[in-house]
């Protein structure tokens, strides 16, 4: 028996290949399959079923072209009513996989159709659950995102999961071995912890959410507790799960279309496409096609696009670094956003070199900011989360998040210069490109963001430890 997990960092983000026996099953599959199939073939082995733990809302599973290209059957659990063809298994019903067994447990609450995949051993004892967005580690699937689906109350909706972790998974021996959808920086938790493997026992233990003495009513508190609104491209993304999608091949087909920096103004003037621009945020700085928005590629580049930009059917034209087309292009494709059109051939230097018009953003080192606060009181807004700037921020800061920016647009002054930093420079110039796209080009940002003042002496307030807020 074989164990893969293949995690993508910038989703946060875990698939899983069990190959026992020559024959394979995947476990909520990225949109691109090539791999997973090169992978069956390089094992000689044959791809025999693809499982998916739920509607996936945070990213487009790979299930209905993986099962176009193997042949394989797309499992679900209960209560999933895809349309497209798939086994909608019964609660403990078991698939043969070589000499391993994986057995279908029903555990709704993330989802209705949520479920776990609990994977026996050739001896039929029980060896790992594929948990999905039912148990992370260090948390639980957030109760809030099928809410309209389901037509239940997100307390309703925890309820239900607390009673499948007690009924379904708690139960199980302590050296099972978990292996979840998701690690920390996704959305679709809020407490998760580094590690993306662990064991049940060590779970139990460290799991708040696992707490043995806990009562239903003391679960539904906390798991609905801080909960942030989920990123507007959630629903248009379960919406592209269940229905199906269009093959990834024909996406980075057609956004693949190299355009001279003249078709590049045309397209973009014809179309009302947004130009997205994921170079690294000081080439960013230094100039930029004008009104073009910020979201570089060595960031969590996907999740804020889709936060952000939100319409997956919003066209899309790319400013990339040399060579990185096709990357930006498949992780765009990973959250929904098939709307590439093309990008600019010869990049940022080609638009320079053709005389086109170009725009820069005022940054300033965070010494410079430091030394001019003492005797230029000028605003400042800190684009962190929330939590961030509770815990720690410069003092008489406002704090605007990121996510959310577009609701706090009417506080920016419209006449004379104003800061904008984040924890290290990356949200900052996001947020200035969307601004200057908003007509807002009085701002100035803060090199280093929030790390960066503080090493340089600005006036802080007292650290308040994130847990106690």
């Amino acid at each position: 028996m074989k164990i893969e997990q293949i995690y993508t960092g910038c989703l946060a983000q875990g698939a899983y290949y069990i190959e026992s026996n020559g024959e394979v099953a995947i476990i909520d599959p990225l949109r691109e399959v090539a791999p997973y199939i090169k992978r069956a073939d390089n094992d000689k082995a044959k791809i025999k079923y693809i499982f998916e733990t739920h509607f996936h809302a945070d990213f487009v599973s790979g299930h209905v072209t993986l099962a176009k290209e193997t042949g394989a059957p797309i499992i679900y659990g209960p209560n999933a009513n895809p349309s497209f063809d798939a086994i909608i298994a019964k609660d403990g019903q078991e698939f043969k996989l070589g000499e391993v067994t994986i057995k279908v447990l029903h555990t709704p609450g993330h989802t209705m159709e949520s479920s776990t995949f609990l994977l026996k051993d050739k001896n039929g004892k029980d060896y790992a659950i594929f948990s999905g967005d039912t148990l992370f580690l260090g948390d639980v699937g957030r109760p809030d995102l099928a809410q309209k689906a389901a037509h239940m109350t997100q307390d309703q909706l925890a309820g239900l999961l607390f009673d499948s972790l007690r009924t379904k998974i708690m139960p199980l021996a302590d050296d099972v071995i978990v292996y979840p959808a998701h690690g920390a920086g996704s959305a679709c938790g809020k407490n998760m912890m580094k590690e993306t493997v662990d064991t049940l026992g060590n779970q139990k233990k460290m799991n708040y959410a696992l707490r043995a003495d806990m009562t239903k009513e003391e679960f539904v508190k906390e798991v609905t507790d801080g909960l942030l609104p989920p990123p507007k491209y959630f629903p248009l993304n379960v919406k592209m799960n269940k229905e199906g999608y269009e093959d990834f091949d024909e996406v980075l087909e057609r956004g693949a279309t190299a355009l001279s920096p003249d078709a590049f103004e045309t397209a973009a003037n014809e179309t009302g496409a947004i130009v997205l621009d994921v170079r690294n945020q000081n080439e960013f700085v230094k100039g930029h096609i004008p009104r073009s928005i910020f979201i570089g590629l060595n960031g969590d580049f996907a999740p804020w696009v889709g936060a952000l930009i939100a319409d997956v059917e919003q066209p899309l034209l790319l400013v990339t670094p040399e060579g990185k087309e096709e990357e930006a292009i498949t992780r765009l494709s990973r959250v929904g956003f098939d709307g590439t059109i093309g990008f600019l051939k010869g990049g940022f230097d080609a638009w320079k070199k053709a005389a086109k018009e170009y725009d820069t953003i005022t940054s300033l080192s965070a010494e410079e900011v430091t030394e001019a606060l003492k005797t230029k009181k000028l605003p400042i807004f800190d684009v962190r989360k929330e939590t961030e700037y509770q815990s720690e921020h410069v003092k008489d800061a406002e704090n605007t998040p990121l996510s959310s920016l577009n609701d706090y647009l009417a506080e920016f002054p419209e006449k004379g210069e104003f800061y904008v930093h984040c924890a290290g420079g990356y949200r900052s110039v996001i947020a200035a490109s969307i601004l200057k796209s908003r007509g807002i080009h009085n701002l100035i940002d803060v090199a280093g963001g929030f790390a960066a003042l503080k090493s340089a002496g600005a006036n802080v307030t007292d650290y308040v430890c994130p847990t106690t807020l």
